[in-house]
């Protein structure tokens, strides 16, 4: 068997050398440079047999390389690698053609992989993609450059000339329907509707009217045919946001539309066709649900075609200040003045662990931009408001129930500032208690260090019951870190 080319282009002498030797080791012949130039001669000669690339080169940007190299030679492979860590990055090197793409710092051992791949299974050779259409990255709906956002940048950019269903999971404020604008506005619908539906925030018998819509006289009320959001979104992207708390009856409906691709409406017979791109979303453990009889299994399946877990914010706090500048910049678009937070503040914020995710941070640097005078944000003001913020929630104080009060409240008029006097679906109990709970066992075992039996002790437990509560809640239990 003939030994595969490696070309490798990249202006660092230092990653070049690196390369040669993990690759070398690997069995590969190696060749590399720092410049476009000489690269592009490389493969105009025949010579290689996968190419990897930096973005940012002295002579040339390596990815107005890939398409030349794809319409040359179809049957290169192209990795592309940068330091330009960013989903505008990882798109835009997909829809030139790329094989794969690798923010820097990558790992050694994943880049042989991917080489190891892209030599076993050569691109097809069928046209290069499009040449992007320049964002702006200030305009991008992610922001992050940490190893979890890199991940989800790339799960982004091979999804994006697909209409794979996704289901987006994670806490609240991590900023799921994000996700799913992402997939809409970058994906082959970008030109169709993007229609958003709150399966919590509608009453249940309201719920299948909603989505599929209803027709005339179909129940008492609808005095007119109404077309629901399955129509609405039309040839573009239906985003069910809170999938968790849909009622089982309109669950039975939805598989049906993701089984034969048509629905009906309430108190009308003639299917029609759905073309529409589902992503789905909750904060919900849905396997949870299924064992408790509240969710389909079947249904799980049909929405979990393409999984994507968004870390909360705690697990990328190396995000927090280009998140801190995002939010700043955006401020002052609204006509609040523009401040800057120092390095100091910044590191208090990284350390914090924001229970409400990037929403609670986005609210806070609302805050800061309007309601201080100070050019620059010192820790000082930092530590004020993350003190207001996280008051009656620390052990001992005897104001936890007031902390618990307030969240309560807070929902109740966010819902009825946005839907009038209709009461909320059921489920608070069971929601609030799941809020609290989740924290209390992750607390209890951070205090004892991951010790399980220490933990279940500490909280008046039984083990075995512990151990039900780690799996159903989904927590991740770390040994020996406090």
């Amino acid at each position: 068997m003939t030994t595969a080319t490696i070309l490798i282009a990249d202006d660092d002498r230092a990653i070049r050398t690196v390369l040669d030797q993990a690759l070398g080791r690997a069995g590969y012949r190696v060749r590399t440079t720092g410049n476009a130039a000489t690269l592009w001669r490389w493969v105009a000669d025949g010579e290689g047999d996968v190419v990897i690339t930096d973005v940012v080169m002295p002579d040339e940007n390596g990815l107005d390389l890939v398409p030349r190299i794809r319409k040359l030679r179809p049957d290169v492979p192209v990795i592309v690698m940068s330091a330009q860590n960013t989903l505008l990055t990882a798109l835009r090197a997909t829809e030139r053609g790329a094989f794969e793409y690798l923010p820097k710092p990558f790992d050694l051992k994943e880049l042989v992989n991917v080489v190891g791949r892209a030599v076993a299974m050569p691109v097809d050779s069928g046209q290069a993609a499009g040449e992007g259409d320049g964002e702006d990255e200030e305009e991008l709906p992610l922001i992050g450059r940490s190893p979890p956002m890199q991940q989800i940048y790339r799960t982004l950019a091979r999804l994006m000339g697909t209409d794979l269903t996704t289901l987006v999971v994670g806490e609240s404020g991590t900023g799921k329907e994000l996700v799913a604008r992402a997939l809409h506005d970058y994906g082959k619908r970008r030109h169709g509707p993007f229609v958003a539906i709150n399966m919590a925030a509608i009453p249940r018998e309201l719920i299948e009217s909603e989505l599929f819509g209803h027709e005339r006289g179909a129940f008492t009320g609808a005095a007119s045919r109404m077309a629901g959001r399955f129509e609405q979104a039309e040839g573009g992207t239906l985003f069910l946001d809170e999938i968790g708390d849909m009622p089982s009856e309109a669950q039975t409906r939805l598989l049906r539309v993701l089984q034969e691709g048509e629905f009906t409406t309430v108190g009308g017979r003639a299917p029609i066709r759905a073309d529409v791109r589902i992503v789905a979303a909750t904060h919900r453990d849905l396997r949870q649900l299924i064992r408790q009889g509240l969710f389909r299994e079947d249904l799980y399946y049909r929405l979990n075609v393409v999984p994507i877990r968004l870390p909360p914010l705690r697990e990328r706090s190396a995000d927090i200040a280009d998140l801190v500048r995002h939010f700043l910049v955006q401020a002052a678009a609204q006509g609040l003045p523009l401040k800057r937070v120092d390095r100091n503040a910044v590191d208090r914020l990284s350390a914090y662990r924001w229970p409400g995710n990037v929403r609670e941070l986005e609210n806070l640097v609302q805050r800061l931009a309007a309601l201080y005078t100070q050019e620059v944000i010192g820790v000082e003001i930092v530590e004020a408001e993350l003190a207001d913020t996280t008051v009656g929630v620390e052990a001992g104080d005897g104001r936890m129930d007031d902390s618990i009060s307030a969240a309560v409240e807070r929902h109740l008029t966010d819902y009825f500032s946005a839907h009038g006097e209709a009461l909320p679906p059921g489920g608070l109990h069971q929601r609030v208690v799941r809020e609290v709970e989740r924290p209390l066992v992750q607390l209890s075992l951070q205090a004892t260090r991951g010790n399980q039996l220490r933990a279940a002790e500490l909280l008046g437990l039984n083990r075995n019951t512990l151990r039900k509560k780690i799996r159903e809640l989904d927590i991740e239990v770390v040994k020996g870190v406090k």
